[in-house]
């Protein structure tokens, strides 16, 4: 018989303990591990009162994740989206005014623009059956503090994922009476990313950003304590499947028919 394969994600054997004087450069890599398991240890409960709701809200109601970002904050948006493995009940919240590939310093101003985020929500047509997630690492620009506020008005449950550090530290641009999205929000999973994101030298980082990171663990922490949530309720999650797997192109056409209709960013040929 064939030695069965190794599991993907078990523990590593430990390593020796890096000298930062000889190679202060692993040194950091093993700090950045500490960060990560400090992030999923200080959001346990924030992350079961998330999995809660999204296991309420997508598997029991039938409805969506609107999840919204700008700037380098979409790359958890993106990683959200139509992804194997990933929740097929998630409709990005997207303009390209806040991408930078469509222009780096536009997509500054666009985010501290007043008044995109309720042009971007109109457009949605989100409801109070859905759940609004903001990725935002400072959490002090009008587009994400607004865009919190405006889906509460209506009745959303907001979770944000930010850094109550870099926030405290940053400008509060969309006014004292907003404040920051830690203040509009219903429940915050906290990056604990330090002001300025940067990370490495650690005595005067000014490189080795870090929100990245922290905010993708903190999804998959989250998708995995929804998938236990609904499997022990006895209910069915919609995940995509790999199309480079057997019956992934099967199993997703079925996700494509029932939710296309509501997320167009799914394309009309799925």
């Amino acid at each position: 018989m064939a030695d069965a394969a190794p599991d993907p994600v078990s523990e590593p054997t430990p390593g020796p303990t890096p000298d930062p004087a000889a190679d202060p450069a692993r040194a950091y890599g093993a700090r950045v591990m500490e960060l990560l398991e400090r992030v999923g240890r200080e959001n346990d409960a924030a992350l079961e009162e998330a999995a809660g709701l999204l296991v309420d809200r997508l598997a029991r109601r039938g409805g969506l994740l609107y999840a919204a970002g700008a700037g380098h904050s979409l790359i958890p948006v993106n990683d959200a989206f139509y992804r194997a493995g990933g929740l097929a009940a998630v409709r990005p919240l997207y303009h390209p005014e806040l991408y930078p590939l469509h222009g780096a310093l536009p997509s500054t101003r666009a985010e501290r623009r007043s008044g995109l985020a309720a042009e971007v929500l109109d457009a949605a047509g989100i409801t109070g059956a859905d759940v609004l997630m903001i990725f935002s690492t400072s959490g002090a620009n009008p587009y994400p503090v607004e865009l919190a506020a405006l889906g509460r008005e209506r009745g959303v449950p907001v979770v944000a994922v930010t850094s109550r550090a870099a926030s405290a530290a940053a400008p509060a641009r969309a006014g004292a009476a907003l404040g920051r999205l830690v203040d509009q929000a219903d429940i915050v999973l906290d990056t604990l990313i330090r002001p300025g994101d940067a990370g490495y030298p650690p005595e005067a980082p000014v490189t080795g950003a870090l929100s990245t990171l922290a905010n993708g663990y903190l999804w998959t922490l989250l998708l995995v304590r929804v998938y236990d949530r609904a499997v022990a309720a006895g209910l069915e999650l919609p995940l995509w499947r790999s199309a480079n797997v057997p019956g992934g192109d099967a199993a997703n056409a079925a996700l494509f028919a029932a939710y296309a209709p509501r997320v167009p960013e799914l394309g009309a040929d799925g």
